[in-house]
């Protein structure tokens, strides 16, 4: 600065216009060498011939002559978005010339359960009924096809008309109006069948049925909210409790009685394939208000009364158990029930030791009903151990963790209480503000990384997410278009929440390998749902959902197993027509895409709420509609098939 001082003020002036007229000189250059590149790498200078009419030009003399003018203009710049979710990956070609790499399965498939296939289940120990419970396909067995929907599959009626009736041609299984004519379960008329709401203890309708259980356990107030019904049947108690605001999840093993629980399914109720054996039912503990055994057939006094210690698991403190039919009243109906006197009376004995030694209260018996309830808390239980030896309470164990976990005969301790009229856990608010209470699991501080904040931040971020679902999925939007739901990851329940008013149910979905085990914050929500591995097959038939949502399933499976595997498994229950939503990464997202296409799914991607600068998109799908091909060419498929093997 002191060289610069020294000089003259117009050396200075001139020195500096000197500098300003290199720099504006190179400035210039460099621009239009830059400008002739970027002509140069669009392909050059393209010479255009336009023919200009002088009728056309008004500032033209009309005497003269039309006139052609050679124009040379520079072939014009690109300015589309580059930011739209859709360019982020190649357009699929025409639907003409796609060809499906997943090819279609077997027409003798329509039905298939891959972990409760009957001839695999025959290879296991008939003991305790193991052979009825889970066992998947190992590595290399599994089919790696597109399971077909029967010939002439029809969307299912809207709720509640599906309470009601069922197309013949979407279960094409005439056994139980045979095997249950006397008890209306269901009849088969022309198309369709009919669902009376009869059970083989309810042959007067399964509302009667219920409204008599509603004399002794008040149904109306909001507290009965979650239920369970064990050999369910058709699942006729579960449908005609939804109109009394109680879900119910239903569950029998598939055996003899065909499709009983894809009946339930069809009608639009909730229900999966489950047995008790020797392994845990996959739900948390403390998950149902209120659980329902109408003559199902269990043993409950075996195995040291193991069956009634894993209900008593999953009963929140304060419940309900319900039995009706053998043993209760086998005074008057033992000669019907073919058995006798002296069997019938042992086998309600044990029920009953069973029931006072885990400190259950018997309600009441009257006719062919009986009801106990559970202990609000272990007080009482704890002290009276040195009455009752056994069952002992349970050292060191997670009483939420059900999956492939097998059943103890020891009794699942409460959560401490300070007096013997708290109720252990918490208080759960009455339905429907016990859907947006905080989680007595939460407020307790018991879930690790979960806080109140976090609940509260997670229901409003649920309003934004079903605003934009329903934007771009206008049949979600439709109340009735959807009835059966899937959420594959379901966190606090959130997105189940939001559809509280629509006349959808949802299973909510918990994988197990998700950090934290939210499920039963979920069942205190007054919500379902079960444990799940997505890298195995679900416990369900095909066709079970209308729709599907998967948030970030394909991130936490990253590496775990073949991303094809979920995708056949979505596939198989998802119904003809039905919708998918996937929300991730949109490098996996574009990675699913490329293998929808073979799927039969339409496609399209999305951006999330948070708009095209991040990194979470969304996958729309639509499965497309097809089905077996007719019975005739199905024979002679299956003929070709055997000829060339």
């Amino acid at each position: 600065m002191r060289f610069f001082s020294n000089l003259p003020h117009h050396v200075i002036t001139f020195k500096t216009k000197q500098i300003n007229l290199y720099s504006l000189a190179g400035t210039t250059l460099f621009c239009s060498l830059f400008y002739l590149l970027g002509i140069y790498n669009h392909g050059g200078l393209t010479t255009t011939t336009t023919s200009l009419h002088h009728s056309t030009l008004p500032c033209l003399n009309p005497s003269q002559n039309t006139t052609t003018i050679h124009v040379t203009t520079p072939k014009p710049l690109d300015f589309t978005t580059r930011h739209s979710a859709d360019l982020l990956l190649p357009l699929p070609p025409p639907a003409a010339a796609r060809v499906p790499h997943l090819p279609r399965c077997n027409p003798r498939f329509a039905d298939h359960t891959p972990c409760e296939d009957v001839a695999r289940s025959l290879k296991f120990d008939r003991e305790r009924n193991i052979y009825r419970e889970r066992h998947c396909p190992g590595k290399g067995e599994a089919l790696r096809c597109r399971i077909p929907a029967p010939f002439g599959y029809t969307t299912p009626f809207r709720w509640p008309a599906s309470r009601e009736a069922a197309w013949y041609a979407n279960v094409p299984y005439k056994h139980l109006t045979v095997e249950k004519a006397g008890q209306n379960w269901v009849r088969f008329e022309g198309d369709r069948f009919r669902f009376p709401g009869g059970g083989t203890m309810f042959s007067r309708g399964a509302d009667a049925y219920i409204d008599e259980i509603g004399r002794f356990i008040n149904l109306g107030d909001g507290s009965v909210r979650t239920a369970i019904d064990t050999g369910c049947g058709v699942a006729s108690w579960g449908a005609y409790l939804l109109s009394r605001n109680i879900l119910t999840m239903s569950f029998a093993p598939r055996d003899s009685h065909e499709a009983q629980v894809q009946f339930a399914l069809e009608r639009g109720v909730p229900a999966m394939i489950g047995v008790l054996a020797s392994i845990r039912l996959p739900y948390p503990s403390r998950a149902f208000d209120m659980a329902h055994c109408s003559r199902c057939l269990i043993p409950w006094g075996l195995n040291d009364g193991a069956y009634l210690i894993e209900f008593d698991r999953i009963l929140r403190p304060g419940g309900y158990w319900i039995l009706s039919g053998p043993p209760i009243n086998w005074e008057r109906h033992w000669k019907g029930w073919r058995r006798t006197k002296e069997d019938l009376k042992a086998e309600q004995d044990v029920i009953e030791s069973i029931a006072r030694r885990m400190c259950w209260k018997k309600l009441l018996q009257k006719g062919e009903l009986a009801i106990w309830q559970k202990p609000t808390n272990h007080i009482h239980c704890k002290k009276n151990r040195k009455v009752f030896k056994e069952p002992r309470f349970c050292l060191a164990q997670d009483p939420d963790t059900a999956w492939y976990t097998k059943m103890e005969t020891c009794l699942t301790p409460l959560p401490e209480v300070s007096d013997i009229k708290d109720i252990a856990g918490g208080q759960l608010a009455k339905w429907p503000e016990r859907l947006t209470t905080i989680p007595p699991r939460i407020l307790s501080g018991s879930l690790e990384g979960i806080t109140v904040e976090d609940f509260e931040k997670d229901a409003e971020l649920w309003k934004k997410r079903l605003a934009t679902y329903k934007a771009y999925d206008h049949q979600l939007a439709e109340k009735g278009w959807y009835r059966n739901l899937l959420d594959m990851n379901s966190h606090l329940g959130g997105f189940a929440a939001v559809l509280i008013d629509d006349p959808v149910w949802v299973m909510n979905v918990m994988p197990v390998e998700a950090k934290v085990n939210t499920l039963g914050v979920i069942y205190e929500r007054g919500l379902i749902g079960t444990y799940q591995n997505w890298c195995e097959a679900m416990s369900t038939y095909p066709r079970t959902y209308d729709f599907i949502h998967a948030d970030s399933i394909f991130s936490l499976y990253k590496d775990r197993c073949d991303v094809e595997d979920i995708l056949l498994e979505m596939d198989r229950i998802l119904r003809p027509r039905g919708s998918i939503i996937l929300r991730d990464d949109v490098d996996i997202l574009s990675d699913i895409k490329s293998i929808t296409d073979g799927l039969q799914w339409e496609t399209r991607m999305a951006d999330s709420e948070g708009g095209p600068h991040v990194r979470e998109k969304l996958l729309f799908a639509v499965k497309m509609y097809w089905t077996s091909p007719t019975p005739a060419a199905a024979d002679q498929q299956q003929g070709e098939s055997k000829t060339a093997s």
